[in-house]
């Protein structure tokens, strides 16, 4: 799964994109993307990892790409950027709330609401694009009156599009979601905004306009996320302790970026089980109402094909109980068949012969 990481220049978008990968972009600026792995922050796992104390603990991933700042009226800048988060799987739009003496501001204004506007507009425009050349196909072939259905979705889409509502608001049926499969629209996927504030904003939970943008948000159903990414560099270079103090000294609960990779990992329909012994703590990606046959597929080809059982505990009683002799005693150790389906935070083993 691809995060894509949009929004206008100088709003702190590189700056996200450094610490959900925890590494340094090399080409900043240079109107290319750059990609890297970003583990998702799980305190199971931490727990998990202490408790068995492997030689390998291993986070679920999330690929991330650190999209070019969008600059309206550059045709090739625009290019590359619809190019680039057509690819993506969700998209988080970094828009920039803070003010500071030491970065420009892009066009002379900060103005949260119209930034979201602005690149809202670019992929609705996109997409109707697509839809109308789409259209255009359809009416120019011979065999048009087979393709009715789709037709009359595209016009239906259209329509939305051109009152400036997304593809996500369209209400479809079956056949027509079998339809839209075969599209690549950009207005239907996940998107999370991702309020850039300065420091002492975040703490005090006050800024010029917020109750305006928070209002926007809301009206436009829109997830969002505040943050100050100076708060998540200062956290990001702490020891766990020291991190703990500082979060309770400034009043946040968790770090932004945990914020930001949870509702993100959620909005893309994922969950995580864990494997877990002395030799690797791991956790693995994979969609809800997954059964177990194919979860085992995702450690390897032979464990799905040679499936035979799944010796299943919650993450829950096994903390609750501390230890596995404990969960075993109260009768909360499963076996489970081929069809099970895997729930998020499952301990699983999988017995197979091949």
């Amino acid at each position: 799964m691809q995060l894509g990481i949009i929004g206008m220049p100088l709003v702190g978008k590189t700056t996200i994109y450094d610490l959900l990968t925890e590494s340094q972009a090399k080409t900043h600026n240079t109107g290319k993307a750059n990609t890297a792995m970003g583990r998702i922050p799980d305190n199971r796992i931490d727990y998990l990892s202490n408790f068995y104390k492997p030689k390998k603990t291993t986070y679920a991933q999330l690929e991330i790409v650190d999209i070019p700042g969008l600059v309206p009226g550059a045709d090739k800048a625009a290019s590359v950027f619809l190019d680039t988060v057509r690819k993506a799987d969700a998209l988080l739009h970094v828009v920039r709330v803070f003010k500071s003496d030491s970065v420009p501001v892009y066009n002379n204004e900060i103005n949260p609401v119209q930034d979201i506007e602005t690149i809202n507009y670019e992929l609705l425009l996109a997409d109707l694009d697509l839809i109308e050349k789409r259209i255009e196909r359809i009416n120019d072939n011979k065999k048009r009156n087979k393709m009715q259905k789709e037709l009359n979705l595209l016009e239906r889409i259209k329509e939305t599009l051109e009152n400036e509502m997304p593809v996500s608001s369209v209400e479809l049926d079956a056949e027509e979601e079998e339809i839209m499969s075969t599209y690549q629209f950009l207005t239907t996927k996940p998107l999370l905004i991702c309020l850039n504030v300065a420091e002492d904003d975040l703490i005090s939970s006050n800024y010029d306009g917020r109750d305006e943008i928070l209002t926007y948000l809301k009206k436009n159903n829109l997830s969002v996320v505040e943050v100050s990414a100076g708060i998540e560099k200062e956290l990001m270079e702490l020891e766990p302790e020291e991190k703990e103090m500082f979060m309770q000294e400034i009043g946040i609960k968790e770090p932004g970026i945990v914020r930001i990779t949870r509702t993100i990992y959620d909005s893309l329909g994922l969950i995580s089980f864990f494997t877990v012994g002395e030799d690797e703590v791991k956790a693995w990606t994979i969609k809800k109402e997954t059964i177990a046959r194919n979860a085992a597929g995702k450690i390897h080809s032979d464990i799905e094909r040679g499936f035979i059982r799944a010796e299943v505990i919650a993450y829950d009683d096994l903390k609750e109980l501390g230890s596995m002799a404990a969960v075993r005693e109260q009768g909360l150790f499963r076996l489970e068949g081929k069809d099970y389906l895997v729930k998020d935070g499952d301990i699983v083993h999988f017995r197979f012969n091949v």
